[in-house]
């Protein structure tokens, strides 16, 4: 029988527990631990830090049963959260979160509303009935990901942002209207082609897992490596990596 490397958590019901920290880290424990007393928590998945201290010990390679794992958890989650990853009327979004067995805050940003591309952001439009959001939403994960995944600077999205408000007479993000947020959006994308050489990814599973690569690439990054030695944290798997439906409300 193949080693588990995924645990999900959703609908009631949970495969971790707070004991298995050291394996699902603080976030994914605790996760796991608020769907089984029963609090009203998002459906998601936590993928071990067994994975990232393989990747490390493999020259950089995930398990092979892996993508198997999480394409099945993946499946689970659409089911728990009645919605389809990559969807063009109905699209899950998620969030993609690092978490260790001790917390390591500035380690890793949050990715929020991964899952929007070209087309789910129509979807989620619609859904909404409120095209402003959801630009603003798909902009926002445009430089979220281009940060955390390319190492975009953020003042490089900022300075398009601070143009677009200027042409549209407004001095807060907030009072962007839709067309101008639509503008936005494509000039985010610019920014992150100039900067990657690469288009902003539209394939939805591209997307979800550079994002994990992200994450356990960032375990052994300078600025990590230098926070453990400051904090004495010695000992641990690596980190897990979280992934959550997101909840708009």
């Amino acid at each position: 029988m193949a080693k588990k490397y995924v645990y999900f958590f959703g609908n009631g019901k949970a495969e971790g527990k707070t004991q298995m920290k050291p394996l699902l880290g603080g976030k994914g424990a605790n996760l796991a631990e608020m769907v089984n007393i029963g609090l009203p928590v998002p459906p998601g998945f936590t993928i071990s830090a067994e994975v990232c201290d393989y990747y490390y010990k493999n020259n950089e390679v995930y398990p092979d049963t892996l993508d198997k794992e999480v394409a099945d958890h993946l499946k689970r989650l659409e089911k728990a959260s009645k919605k389809k990853f990559g969807d063009l009327k109905n699209p899950l979004l998620v969030s993609v979160r690092s978490g260790a067995a001790v917390s390591m805050p500035g380690m890793m940003d949050t990715i929020l509303n991964l899952g929007l591309n070209d087309e789910t952001v129509k979807g989620l439009a619609e859904l909404s009935n409120n095209e402003r959001f959801a630009y603003d939403s798909y902009r926002r994960f445009i430089q979220m990901f281009g940060n955390v995944v390319k190492e975009v600077g953020h003042h490089n999205f900022e300075e398009k942002l601070d143009e677009i408000k200027e042409e549209a007479g407004v001095e807060e993000d907030r009072d962007i209207p839709a067309e101008k947020m639509k503008e936005l959006v494509d000039r985010y994308k610019e920014v992150y082609k100039e900067s990657t050489g690469e288009d902003f990814p539209q394939d939805v599973n591209k997307q979800l897992w550079e994002a994990i690569n992200a994450v356990f690439t960032s375990w052994n990054n300078d600025r990590a490596i230098k926070y453990r030695e400051i904090n004495k944290i010695y000992g641990l798997l690596g980190t897990a990596v979280n992934v959550v439906a997101m909840v708009f409300g």
